[in-house]
């Protein structure tokens, strides 16, 4: 076939990923020959220590989802083949929906095929034209580009920083409908947003506020209820969004607030409503995944457990974590290509992490995240912390 020149050249520039490969520091789509477990076999056949998971409870490899996954394929079959606005609602969508939304405190909840999807579809629909988002520096990309496809006017403040949020709010004309949207807890740094001065300054100047509660759900909260439960804000936060590919141990997202906005969302968010929607199994894994939050509080005891372990021991070996306020702990480095050598050193001392670079963040805050599930044991992090000290040492690092 003939090559269509313009396309074809500009994709050929892209050479990052080759020069990676070239140089052995290739870090990326590594193939797992198993579940996402506290130990996973890699396709080479090589055990590994797996801290570079989001499967915060351990719930993605459990049984008991699997088992409710395989009934539901048995009755409703592998796919809706169809979006959730015409044939692709099932019984358990609904159920599950009304379990979600009791979950957070809401009134009304919907699920969309992926959490990318929910902000997507969620941001750029009630992003109105001649109106105001108001995003943090380090929101998620899925947000950021739910903004670009609104027809909103877009404003950025620095991370956590509310006097300036308060400024770009000030200045937005009073009548403007105006949409802040933060993450709940931030996926790279670990450190969780400042709800009472979020909530504050949106009812001061009559912003609308929706959490990302991506990494929250799960982890913060009374069995896990999320960020805006943690500081007891349920009511004064008016989106609550989720992912199922963290604690819920599946696939998919969903987004809760009250009725009226539900009513909205479900009739005009475009991701929703051009989407094939859940497929069966999905669904049935993570109304599980919610009986189990509320039945084993054990599980995120231990989350906290481990966590609060692994915080210490890396702060008392002397590397730098930042302003971690959960399970996700930046290791940094700030510099890209160490942190590549690093990534791969640790894999072949049985230690699974992932490197975070530009244009995820600057190249001064380049770093290795560090993740914990509940199903890991203090003798997996010590091991891990021990290696990784070694190694961190080894490229001068750490002292």
């Amino acid at each position: 076939m003939r090559k269509k020149k313009s396309i074809h050249q500009f994709c050929e520039s892209f050479t990052a990923a080759k020069e990676l490969r070239d140089s052995g520091l290739y870090v990326y789509y590594r193939p797992i020959a198993s579940g996402q477990d506290p130990v996973v076999t890699m396709a080479d056949g090589r055990k590994a220590l797996m801290f570079g998971s989001n499967s915060y409870l351990g719930l993605s490899d459990d049984p008991r989802l699997k088992e409710a996954a395989i009934a539901a394929i048995k009755k409703y079959g592998t796919s809706c083949s169809g979006s959730r606005f015409l044939n692709g609602t099932l019984d358990i969508h609904e159920e599950l929906e009304a379990k979600l939304a009791a979950f957070v405190g809401k009134k009304s909840a919907v699920t969309f095929s992926t959490g990318f999807q929910v902000n997507l579809g969620v941001v750029s629909t009630l992003g109105t034209r001649d109106g105001f988002i108001f995003l943090d520096s380090l929101d998620h990309a899925c947000i950021i580009d739910g903004a670009r496809l609104s027809f909103s006017k877009i404003l950025k403040f620095p991370h956590n920083d509310m006097d300036v949020l308060e400024l770009r709010l000030r200045r937005a004309p009073k009548s403007a409908r105006k949409l802040v949207v933060v993450d709940g807890v931030y996926s790279m740094e670990g450190d969780i947003a400042p709800m009472p001065d979020l909530v504050h300054l949106c009812d001061k100047y009559d912003a609308t506020l929706m959490v990302d509660d991506a990494h929250g759900l799960g982890v913060l909260g009374t069995q896990g209820r999320g960020t805006a439960n943690h500081f007891g804000l349920t009511d004064r936060v008016d989106l609550i969004m989720g992912t199922f590919s963290k604690s819920f141990g599946s696939l998919g997202g969903f987004i809760a607030s009250d009725s009226d906005i539900m009513d909205y969302l479900k009739h005009t968010a475009r991701s929703l409503i051009f989407s094939a929607s859940m497929p069966p199994a999905n669904v049935a894994a993570v109304s599980t995944a919610i009986d189990i939050m509320l039945t084993e509080p054990e599980r995120i005891d231990n989350l906290w457990k481990v966590t609060h372990h692994a915080q210490a021991s890396f702060r008392a070996a002397g590397f730098d974590i930042g302003h971690t306020q959960s399970p996700i702990i930046p290791l940094f480095v700030r510099d890209t290509q160490k942190a590549m050598k690093i990534v791969n050193m640790a894999l072949d001392e049985g230690i699974f992490i992932t490197p975070v670079i530009a244009p995820a963040v600057p190249e001064k805050d380049v770093l290795i995240r560090f993740a914990l599930m509940a199903t890991h044991t203090i003798a997996q992090v010590d091991e891990a912390v021990e290696k990784l000290t070694r190694i961190f040492k080894e490229m001068g690092i750490i002292e």
